[in-house]
């Protein structure tokens, strides 16, 4: 079924190129960079193409491929390393996807209901947003034992690393592109 999408899929449409210019600039690690420095970005006003949910799904499918190989080109495993590391990799993304797919639907949510959310909804939102950044930390605490068994302290570090960096990088770029929930009067 085929649905056209304005709020949340033009969030991912503007991630979209606000991941591309990262990249233009130097990569996923320099578009942090701007942030890290202090320097404020200032958004005027949500860009709200027109998306359909099966872009979304192909979206979210690139990302995991790009985390994949930027994990694969900083982690320097050896072969044997590698076929221990990659099918746990595979299941912990396969585990974060479900995750992930609450935070897409809060943020879709909120798109929907920004213009007229109230006092009591913005909460909620809060509330929901929040134990969903829980469930995605407790989900990397549950697989430290699994990786740091079949990786050195130090890679299976360096592995965490990165996945936390990358999903901040993605985070920033697609919360940057929301509307605060205050309204001016």
């Amino acid at each position: 079924m085929k649905r056209k999408m304005t709020g949340a899929a033009g969030l991912a449409a503007a991630f979209v190129a606000g991941m591309l210019v990262a990249t233009a600039l130097g990569g996923w690690m320099a578009g942090a960079g701007a942030v890290a420095q202090g320097q404020q970005v200032k958004v005027e006003r949500v860009i709200t193409p027109t998306v359909t949910d099966e872009d979304i799904a192909l979206l979210r499918k690139d990302l995991r491929a790009m985390k994949m190989q930027v994990i694969g080109q900083n982690m320097s495993l050896s072969e044997d390393e590698g076929q221990k590391f990659w099918p746990i990799y595979n299941h912990y993304v396969r585990d974060l996807q479900v995750v992930n797919d609450q935070k897409y639907a809060l943020l879709k949510q909120y798109a929907e209901m920004w213009a007229t959310m109230s006092d009591q909804d913005a909460m909620i939102y809060v509330r929901h947003w929040l134990e969903v950044d829980g469930q995605a930390q407790a989900l990397r605490l549950q697989y430290v034992p699994t990786v740091s068994q079949v990786l050195p302290g130090r890679k299976a570090a360096t592995f965490f690393q990165l996945d936390r960096r990358l999903n901040m990088i993605i985070d920033l770029q697609l919360f940057s592109q929301i509307p605060l929930a205050h309204v001016k009067e």
